[in-house]
């Protein structure tokens, strides 16, 4: 039986996923063998969204998550996509992270809904940069402050909404679940601070978030439209600062060592 959430897992995912799928490709390209794998690191990868398709390429994955059941729910989605041998679990996170996992031991480094909830943004991004090797890549997506704000003021919070675009950490008031949302720019100083180079900025979920989801659901060809519609607004930056989410792939400089 099919997935009744997957058409709109699809649609959060997609953009990430094919530019972290073309890195990988480069990066397998990088190390001199075309059909080598790369040791990735996915700090708070949960239940293995993003690392059981990484797996599926032929890639050895590592997933740091705080949540015991999101590394069991791992270990069983892992089993059931065949690739448990290449999908490895530890309870840890980002402040502690090595503490599970070796310092500058991978080729790539997922950072996906991590840094919006640790308690300095910037001491989370040291750590996972230090995870890489040289030539690594870094693979950061985060909460976007633009798409909150807007998503306030059309649901009629006003206040809310300005009070979002003058916080330091873009929160729109005290019941506010996010603890960090940043802008691209920001984005950008915190992983260039750190010595990498910024290989691509990405908007994600411009659109998705504020489409009726019945239109999604119901009409037909609708989503597939509306994926290609976030991809093609992806890259422009003047949808960078509506966009829910912001992707940015980070480049570090230096020789590959394998």
């Amino acid at each position: 039986m099919s997935d009744p959430m997957r058409p709109r897992a699809s649609l959060r995912t997609a953009v990430v996923w094919e530019v972290l799928k073309d890195a990988l490709d480069r990066q397998v390209k990088a190390t001199g063998q075309e059909s080598g794998s790369l040791d990735v690191l996915d700090t708070g990868g949960g239940s293995g969204n993003f690392a059981v398709p990484v797996a599926r390429l032929g890639h050895r994955v590592t997933v740091v998550d705080p949540s015991p059941n999101a590394l069991f729910a791992l270990e069983r989605r892992a089993a059931e996509a065949g690739v448990a041998d290449r999908v490895r679990g530890v309870q840890g996170d980002a402040h502690g992270l090595f503490d599970v996992v070796e310092r500058g031991a991978y080729d790539v480094v997922l950072c996906h809904g991590v840094l919006e909830y640790v308690d300095d943004p910037a001491d989370g991004v040291r750590n996972v940069v230090d995870a890489l090797r040289e030539a690594g890549t870094l693979s950061l997506l985060a909460a976007g402050l633009g798409g909150a704000v807007l998503a306030r003021a059309l649901a009629g919070h006003f206040t809310e909404a300005r009070q979002a675009l003058s916080d330091p950490d873009g929160r729109w008031g005290e019941s506010d679940p996010v603890p960090h949302r940043f802008t691209a720019e920001q984005l950008t100083e915190l992983v260039t601070a750190r010595g990498l180079r910024i290989a691509a900025i990405h908007g994600v979920r411009v659109f998705a978030d504020l489409v009726p989801g019945v239109l999604v659901d119901t009409e037909p060809g609708a989503l597939d439209a509306l994926i290609k519609l976030e991809a093609a607004a992806a890259e422009l930056p003047a949808f960078h600062s509506v966009a829910t989410q912001l992707h940015v792939l980070g480049e570090k400089f230096g020789e590959v060592q394998r």
